[in-house]
């Protein structure tokens, strides 16, 4: 079907029924609450003010806008309530782009024509995020158009699909901010997720966060700059950010409700169910850049009778990060470190082993005020995944992974 990109209408000259130059095509309009994709009619300057065409007063777009009625049948154009209008809404927004995970800017709009019921059906059929747009928007009545087109035709175009885009909440300032369904975004990696987020305005951020799912919302928060994740956390209510905080890691809360302010995050710990805000406040008494500060609470552990199925079906039920199974401790009396078992071990073992003959040998640890570089030194020591945590009386008090100690050496770059 043929296709007008919205820069081609805008400015277009407008003919009456009586032959005569009746003015230009200020905007092109639509009403989401009707249709999402069908445009309604034209916004066209004239020397009495701004007036509104119907779509179906239109007979031909071809180089201008010919219509079947008189200026005189044209309504006012009252200030566009309800109505999404194509060039201040859409041109220059930021739009989510799921497929290159990132953010992009909407060059253009493109518009398929068709026939219908006699008259002409405009839909909006993709925006341009790409800059075949740009370039048609910069040169445009400035090359002659046949010039220009063949420039155009050597660029690829570069489209997301309208009906992939969803509109959210116009503001104030009738502007219109997009974004792709998120349900396509939350199924992104996190990682991907936080990238985008990172370019989006504090609203469009704050739009997404009260829409994910907790747990996708947390493992996003996790990716995301520190300064950044107390403005996102601090934007949402504290029931909100509450269950947000109770499905990221133990350590990686404490360590954002700790640069909050205090008033803010005691809020958020007041909304949480108390186990894990036991959890949470208790890893906030330490200072963040010692042992105790980076270590996380979520580990599996298991006492000295334990056997190979014992762990196994622990690691079914195990509801932790992924990044917390490469290692199940042993412990007795008073929780005191007995053991470790590497994951691959317990997969190799047939059934009935007990987790003491498998522990390793040598069992690396570290003291809980230990500075972050004794840690850091370590795990590149010893090629560590996990280092537990002990204390004084060898109470296994927690567990640093290797992701932690990534993200802490990434901090200081």
């Amino acid at each position: 079907m043929p296709s007008l990109a919205l820069s081609e209408l805008i400015g277009a000259a407008v003919i009456d029924n009586t032959g005569t130059h009746a003015g230009k095509v200020r905007e092109v309009t639509l009403v989401p609450q009707e249709n999402s994709s069908l445009v309604t009619g034209f916004v066209v300057k004239t020397r009495h003010g701004n007036r509104l065409v119907p779509v179906t007063s239109i007979s031909l777009i071809n180089g201008g806008l010919r219509i079947a009625t008189s200026v005189a049948d044209w309504g006012p154009f009252g200030g566009g309530e309800g109505m999404l209008l194509l060039e201040r809404d859409l041109l220059d927004q930021q739009i989510i782009d799921v497929h290159g995970r990132k953010v992009v800017r909407v060059n253009d709009v493109d518009i398929h024509e068709e026939r219908g019921n006699g008259h002409i059906v405009l839909k909006v059929g993709a925006v341009d995020v790409g800059p075949r747009g740009a370039i048609r928007r910069l040169l445009k009545g400035v090359v002659p158009a046949a010039a220009l087109h063949l420039l155009l035709e050597r660029i690829p175009p570069r489209m997301i699909p309208w009906e992939f885009v969803d509109l959210i909440e116009i503001d104030p300032a009738r502007r219109v901010k997009l974004k792709i369904s998120l349900d396509r975004l939350a199924k992104l990696h996190p990682a991907d997720i936080a990238d985008i987020v990172e370019d989006l305005a504090p609203a469009e951020r704050e739009a997404i966060f009260e829409t994910l799912d907790e747990e996708v919302a947390a493992e996003t928060l996790e990716e995301i700059d520190p300064k950044l994740q107390v403005s996102i956390l601090s934007s949402l209510d504290s029931d909100r950010a509450a269950d947000i905080v109770e499905e990221m890691d133990p350590d990686a809360a404490a360590d954002l409700l700790g640069d909050m302010h205090p008033d803010a995050s005691q809020e958020i710990l007041t909304e949480m169910e108390p186990a894990e805000r036991a959890e949470v406040a208790g890893l906030m008494t330490f200072e963040e850049d010692t042992a105790a500060g980076r270590m996380t609470t979520d580990y599996m552990a298991l006492g000295p009778s334990a056997k190979v199925e014992d762990a196994i079906e622990m690691l079914r039920n195990f509801e932790g990060g992924v990044e917390s199974v490469s290692t199940i401790f042993v412990i007795g009396e008073r929780e005191k470190l007995l053991g470790s078992v590497p994951l691959a071990k317990i997969v190799l073992a047939p059934p009935g082993t007990p987790l003491m003959m498998l522990s390793t040998g040598h069992m690396t640890t570290v003291h809980p005020g230990a500075d972050e570089k004794k840690v850091a030194e370590l795990f590149d020591k010893y090629n560590l995944l996990t280092l537990p945590v002990i204390d004084d009386e060898g109470v296994l008090t927690g567990v640093i992974t290797a992701d932690d100690v990534i993200n802490m050496l990434r901090a200081k770059l």
